[in-house]
Parts: structure tokens; C-alpha cells; sequence
């Protein structure tokens, strides 16, 4: 896997505040677009989704804070300005450990899903030979780089979906004794 594809795992408190643990930085887009024309509205929906963002409320999205996600959010405010819709992105805290945390659960909990997803289709394509195999295991491998891409707090399911993926890559060349 390229590394630059994963966007690195956040930790969610600075443990070396003098008073303690603090919450970290989260880049936030506050945005409204007209209802018509739809299409650039859904446009923006699907990029939003495709990055994986947090939805704290309508119309206002929260990623961890980086250079990265701080630029793609930037270009969509700019998106939706060009729409004829108004966009700001902030940086901020979480006011609470708690509500940081209640975040990172959500983000974690979604891709969690998307996880089992690929792991519901890895192992139905246990039963694939030959060609068929080879095409799901090159789809299941561009899924699993596209929800890395959005995974900022890895849950125990992303482990268990790339085990899955890879067992389909060796299960495909069956041993000698396998053969017998």
C-alpha cells in the first residue's frame, strides 16, 4: 500500500499539556448552497462523503486538522462559492475530551461498516476461481485504498477486511497437496 493514500491516525488529546490532556485541532466547513440546480449540490455531497467528514449539524462538516484535510476542505468551500452557495472553513477544538472522542466514534463507526462491506465481499468471493477471482480481489483492493484514504481512526475491522482481501490473494494459488 501507498502510505501516501492513508491519512495518518490522529491521537485524540495532547498528553503533553501542562494541565493535562487537551482535545486536538478539527478543520471545519460551514456551508450552505442553493436547492437549485441540485447537481453541484449532490456534487459537494458526494466529495464530502468521499473524505469521510464528520456531519456536526446541517450544513457543517469536521475533519481532524492537517495540512491535507484543511486543503481539500479549503477547495471545496471554494466549489461551493463558485455555486453560488457561501462557505467558511475554521479550525477548532472540541470544548471536551468527551465530545472529542464522540467524533472519533463516529468516524471510526463509519468506516467500520464500510469495512464489513469488504469483508462480506472478500468472503463471498472465496467461492470465485480464475479470472472472476482475480477481478474481485483487484476491486476489493482499490475499496479498501479508497476507504484508508478516509480512515482517520482505525477500527479493529480494518485489520480483519485486509486479512480477508489478502487470504483471497493465497487461497488463489492452491499447494500441491491442496491439488491431491
Amino acid at each position: 500500500m501507498n502510505t501516501d493514500d492513508a491519512p495518518s491516525v490522529w491521537p485524540l488529546a495532547s498528553a503533553d499539556q501542562p494541565d493535562g490532556p487537551v482535545p486536538g485541532e478539527w478543520v471545519l466547513l460551514s456551508y450552505r448552497m442553493p436547492r437549485e440546480p441540485s447537481t453541484p449540490r449532490i456534487a459537494i455531497w458526494r466529495k464530502l462523503k468521499r473524505l469521510g467528514v464528520a456531519q456536526l449539524g446541517d450544513g457543517l462538516v469536521a475533519l481532524p486538522a492537517d495540512a491535507r484535510t484543511r486543503e481539500q476542505l479549503d477547495w471545496i468551500a471554494e466549489e461551493i462559492t463558485e455555486a453560488a452557495g457561501t462557505a467558511g472553513v475554521w479550525l477548532a477544538r472540541p470544548a471536551t475530551l468527551r465530545q472529542e472522542r464522540q467524533l472519533a466514534t463516529e468516524l471510526a463507526a463509519g468506516r467500520a461498516a464500510e469495512y464489513a462491506a469488504v469483508l462480506a465481499e472478500a468472503t463471498a468471493a472465496l467461492a470465485l476461481r480464475g479470472t472472476a477471482r482475480t477481478a474481485a480481489v483487484r476491486k476489493l483492493r482499490a475499496q479498501l485504498r479508497r476507504v484508508r484514504r478516509r480512515d482517520y481512526f482505525p477500527p479493529p475491522e480494518r485489520a480483519t477486511a485486509t486479512a480477508a482481501v489478502a487470504d483471497l490473494t493465497a487461497d488463489e494459488h492452491p499447494t500441491d497437496q491442496e491439488m491431491a
